[in-house]
């Protein structure tokens, strides 16, 4: 099983490094792609309509301003979205991340905060991780260390 990470725009990717970080940390195969809901459309249905049969898990969609892109996403799949509301110059990104959370009822799309890549990807392998008891190990002790870190600064 594997990830999809699409990104509105190139400048982007800056932002949604952090999440391919992390999936690379817990060894997850992934796909990054920069498509539009509004320039790319059709290759956007193409790239999303195909991602069950190639294996993905979660999509995980990030975009600023309008931030059409996981919604769009999500009517093309069944797949869990994942939100992720880009930082823009007009709204610091509240823009973004309101077009994400009004989703209409019946097409669900996970938001997490503005540029939080790196959550996206961590709620990307806590899903898989339902499944994935490699994964789900993995994520406990990822989360035993934040602990661990967080205590050992009291000291």
């Amino acid at each position: 099983m594997k990830v999809g990470i699409v990104m509105g725009s190139t400048s982007d990717r800056k932002v949604m490094d952090a999440a391919a970080e992390v999936l690379n940390d817990f060894g997850v195969e992934h796909e990054v792609k920069v498509l539009s809901a509004h320039r790319t459309p059709t290759a956007l249905e193409e790239w999303v309509s195909s991602a069950r049969e190639r294996d993905f898990a979660v999509i995980i969609a990030a975009a600023g301003g309008a931030a059409h892109l996981a919604g769009v996403v999500a009517a093309f799949t069944t797949l869990p979205v994942i939100a992720v509301p880009i930082k823009s110059a007009a709204l610091q990104g509240l823009d973004s991340l309101l077009s994400m959370v009004q989703m209409p009822s019946g097409i669900p799309v996970a938001t997490v905060a503005i540029d939080g890549a790196k959550n996206a990807a961590l709620l990307a392998v806590e899903i898989m991780a339902v499944t994935d008891n490699k994964l789900r190990d993995h994520l406990t002790h990822f989360r035993a260390e934040m602990a661990r870190k967080v205590l050992e600064a009291n000291d």
